[in-house]
Protein backbone atom coordinates (compact mmCIF):
# COMPACT_ATOMS: atom_id res chain seq x y z
CA UNK A 1 0.00 0.00 0.00
CA UNK A 2 1.35 3.45 -0.82
CA UNK A 3 2.06 6.06 1.98
CA UNK A 4 -1.00 7.65 2.95
CA UNK A 5 -1.66 11.25 2.30
CA UNK A 6 -3.53 13.54 4.36
CA UNK A 7 -5.73 14.45 2.03
CA UNK A 8 -6.49 11.33 0.51
CA UNK A 9 -9.83 9.64 2.78
CA UNK A 10 -8.58 5.54 3.55
CA UNK A 11 -11.09 2.98 2.96
CA UNK A 12 -10.08 1.13 5.72
CA UNK A 13 -10.92 1.53 9.52
CA UNK A 14 -11.01 -0.12 12.50
CA UNK A 15 -14.09 -2.49 13.68
CA UNK A 16 -15.58 -3.16 17.29
CA UNK A 17 -12.60 -5.93 17.74
CA UNK A 18 -9.84 -3.59 16.91
CA UNK A 19 -9.58 -5.46 13.54
CA UNK A 20 -8.16 -3.15 10.28
CA UNK A 21 -11.42 -3.84 7.71
CA UNK A 22 -12.31 -2.56 4.47
CA UNK A 23 -15.48 -0.16 4.76
CA UNK A 24 -18.80 -2.33 4.59
CA UNK A 25 -17.12 -5.38 5.14
CA UNK A 26 -16.56 -7.99 8.24
CA UNK A 27 -12.56 -9.16 8.87
CA UNK A 28 -13.42 -12.32 6.95
CA UNK A 29 -14.83 -10.67 3.86
CA UNK A 30 -12.07 -8.35 4.36
CA UNK A 31 -9.50 -10.87 4.16
CA UNK A 32 -11.23 -13.10 1.33
CA UNK A 33 -11.60 -9.79 -0.43
CA UNK A 34 -7.68 -9.06 -0.46
CA UNK A 35 -6.66 -12.99 -1.25
CA UNK A 36 -9.30 -12.48 -4.40
CA UNK A 37 -7.72 -9.28 -5.45
CA UNK A 38 -4.12 -11.12 -6.06
CA UNK A 39 -3.99 -12.89 -9.38
CA UNK A 40 -3.75 -16.62 -9.26
CA UNK A 41 -0.50 -17.37 -11.49
CA UNK A 42 0.03 -21.16 -10.07
CA UNK A 43 -3.62 -21.96 -12.02
CA UNK A 44 -3.52 -23.39 -15.83
CA UNK A 45 -5.94 -24.44 -18.11
CA UNK A 46 -10.12 -24.51 -18.74
CA UNK A 47 -10.40 -25.68 -14.28
CA UNK A 48 -8.17 -22.15 -13.81
CA UNK A 49 -10.40 -19.88 -15.81
CA UNK A 50 -13.56 -21.57 -14.14
CA UNK A 51 -12.11 -21.04 -10.99
CA UNK A 52 -10.95 -17.49 -11.99
CA UNK A 53 -14.53 -16.21 -13.19
CA UNK A 54 -15.71 -17.82 -9.76
CA UNK A 55 -13.19 -16.18 -7.62
CA UNK A 56 -14.43 -12.56 -9.97
CA UNK A 57 -17.56 -13.23 -9.34
CA UNK A 58 -17.23 -13.28 -5.56
CA UNK A 59 -14.90 -10.04 -6.03
CA UNK A 60 -17.36 -8.12 -7.41
CA UNK A 61 -20.37 -8.74 -4.95
CA UNK A 62 -17.29 -7.97 -2.01
CA UNK A 63 -16.17 -5.00 -3.76
CA UNK A 64 -19.87 -3.38 -4.65
CA UNK A 65 -20.50 -4.36 -0.32
CA UNK A 66 -17.87 -2.55 0.28
CA UNK A 67 -18.09 0.75 -2.39
CA UNK A 68 -21.71 1.20 -1.37
CA UNK A 69 -20.52 1.56 2.32
CA UNK A 70 -17.58 3.37 1.55
CA UNK A 71 -19.60 5.64 -0.43
CA UNK A 72 -22.87 6.21 2.09
CA UNK A 73 -19.56 6.79 4.65
CA UNK A 74 -18.49 9.57 2.83
CA UNK A 75 -21.30 11.47 1.98
CA UNK A 76 -22.32 11.23 5.76
CA UNK A 77 -18.79 12.30 6.75
CA UNK A 78 -19.37 15.21 3.76
CA UNK A 79 -22.55 16.27 4.99
CA UNK A 80 -20.95 16.15 9.07
CA UNK A 81 -17.98 18.40 7.70
CA UNK A 82 -20.52 20.89 6.22
CA UNK A 83 -22.79 21.56 8.78
CA UNK A 84 -22.27 24.81 10.11
CA UNK A 85 -21.20 25.55 13.81
CA UNK A 86 -23.69 26.61 15.85
CA UNK A 87 -23.34 30.08 17.47
CA UNK A 88 -24.85 31.42 20.41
Amino acid sequence: MSEPKKDAPRRYIVDGAGQRVLVGLTISETIEFEALDKPDTDLMGEAARVRQAQHGERWVELYIKHERAWSDWMAHTRARLEKPPLLN
